[in-house]
């Protein structure tokens, strides 16, 4: 069905986009859980082998990596207009709720209320991720060759904090001198390099030209230094949100001075508690520095600047290169590299799992460095029993009970609602 771009009606394409960007919380790891839940399993748009393809492409680019899978899909279902439906539909709902939530933030401080339904919410998600970590792994381990690349990128991230470019560029090189000798199953699909340049040139301007212009019209210096840093950052957040954050809390607290640390500490809490992408929190400060600056109409200005600018190359990557994949595909050696990757990106959720696993079960985790060694220590006074009694309460609900995810986070979440209460 994913090679009929006629077959999904758009109404239902609309339907189940929007869906997993309600749903679309936890981060990289539960967002590519709900979606490979969603696209290959409920609907099977896609089968197995394009969504591990797709999810292993989307690694290699800079941004948020499951907010470009969202698009690939969609671009694979219906197209460019597919793509641009399903990556709005994922970031949207997200965007919405930042903007609802800055906006009280910047009016009244903390929300209390919105923490507690989150708590319920992201102790869904830990038993959502566990249930389709099993299922891909099962499927994108083919052999002794994958697994080991799995383990290795697992312990390189969890044990050594190696740079994540390295873990995936040492995978693809594995992958590819193991494919030495294979014949192609089917003869790749040609590919247009003058149509990849003419995208490329296309979303160039689109991405870039409404700043010059913000510039030349209203001069405002304080938008225009927003923009050019977070179109900076478009461009060098490999390897996720989590590898470019302190770079960004740095320069958005010292270098520029828009935020203050509790600000920006309190921005990451509000984004990681939200459904779609984390990198949402670039959205926050904008609207805070923007109020801070000029109060709420610069507030409104910042945002749309800073979502214009971090998430209009996304739809650019993945629209200039997706034709690839399946050319990729038909290529034996570079199909080996992208199988590597794939292999490799199993023990990137794993880590992104575990790490998210900690931060919700204790409210307390150091990172404990001795050596080339780095670990992740919670401190087991601080573990939060809530947020575990509501974990085991999702796993019976989803895993023994198999209700829908809607269902399981609606009641998580009351959960935790009645818990605080107590």
């Amino acid at each position: 069905m994913a090679e009929d771009r006629t077959a999904v009606r758009w109404a239902t394409l609309f339907a189940v986009f929007l869906r997993i960007g309600l749903m679309s919380f936890g981060g990289p790891a539960a967002q590519i859980a709900l979606m490979h839940r969603m696209l290959v399993e409920d609907t099977r748009w896609l089968s197995e082998r394009q969504f591990m393809g797709g999810l292993s492409f989307c690694m290699l680019l800079p941004g948020p990596e499951a907010m470009q899978l969202a698009t690939y899909s969609g671009w694979r279902l219906r197209g460019v207009p597919g793509g641009l439906l399903a990556g709005g539909l994922f970031v949207g709902p997200g965007a919405l709720v930042i903007l609802a939530l800055a906006w009280v933030y910047v009016a009244y401080g903390d929300v209390p209320l919105v923490e507690t339904l989150f708590l319920g919410i992201k102790a869904a998600v830990l038993v959502i991720v566990l249930e389709a970590l099993l299922r891909v792994s099962r499927k994108a381990l083919r052999g002794p060759l994958h697994w080991a690349l799995a383990a290795a990128a697992f312990g390189a991230l969890f044990f050594f904090a190696l740079p994540y470019p390295l873990i995936v560029v040492a995978a693809a090189l594995v992958g590819a001198v193991a494919a030495q000798g294979e014949t192609p199953e089917a003869a790749p699909p040609s590919v247009s390099w003058r149509a990849t340049l003419l995208t490329l040139a296309a979303g160039v301007v689109l991405w870039l030209g409404p700043l010059w212009l913000l510039d030349a019209v209203t001069g405002s210096a304080f938008l225009t230094a927003l923009g050019l840093f977070f179109a900076k950052l478009a461009v060098v957040t490999f390897g996720g949100a989590y590898a470019v954050l302190a770079y960004m809390a740095q320069d958005v607290v010292t270098g520029y001075g828009w935020l203050t640390a509790g600000e920006m500490m309190d921005g990451l809490g509000l984004a990681e508690t939200t459904p779609g992408p984390l990198i949402l929190v670039t959205q926050f400060v904008g609207f805070v520095a923007g109020h801070t600056q000029g109060g709420i109409g610069l507030a409104l200005a910042a945002t749309v600047v800073t979502l214009w600018v971090t998430f209009v190359p996304c739809f650019l990557w993945i629209f200039a290169g997706a034709p690839y994949i399946d050319w990729i595909d038909g290529q034996p050696r570079l199909s080996g590299a992208l199988s590597g990757i794939t292999a490799a990106v199993v023990g990137v959720i794993l880590n992104l799992a575990i790490w998210f696993a900690l931060h919700v079960l204790f409210a307390e985790v150091s990172r404990v460095e001795s050596g080339p060694w780095t670990l992740w220590v919670p401190d087991a006074a601080s573990f939060d029993w809530r947020a575990g009694l509501l974990a085991v309460l999702c796993a019976v609900l989803l895993l023994r009970l198999h209700l829908g995810l809607g269902w399981v986070l609606a009641a998580s979440a009351l959960g935790a609602v009645a818990l605080n209460a107590v």
